[in-house]
């Protein structure tokens, strides 16, 4: 199956993306853009929060990538 292409340039993304407000349990977070190191680029975003689980709260760690599809093979 062909991968869809990346229709901007990395130098594009890092001008003009914006970080993105992500929501995790009701937790407002804040992704950054960011150029990985595989290559890709998208956002990325750390932290910690409590979620409850039968009446428990549990501390979890959060890591996550939003990687743009394409973009390792995108224009530099």
């Amino acid at each position: 199956m062909a991968k869809s292409p990346c229709p901007v340039s990395l130098s594009q993304f890092q001008e003009k993306a914006e970080p993105l407000k992500v929501t995790i349990n009701g937790q407002e977070m804040i992704a950054e853009v960011k150029a990985f190191s595989t290559g890709s680029f998208g956002w990325y975003i750390n932290g910690k929060t409590t979620v409850t689980v039968d009446g428990k709260p549990l501390s979890v760690q959060i890591g996550m990538n939003l990687t743009v599809v394409g973009s390792k093979e995108a224009e530099r």
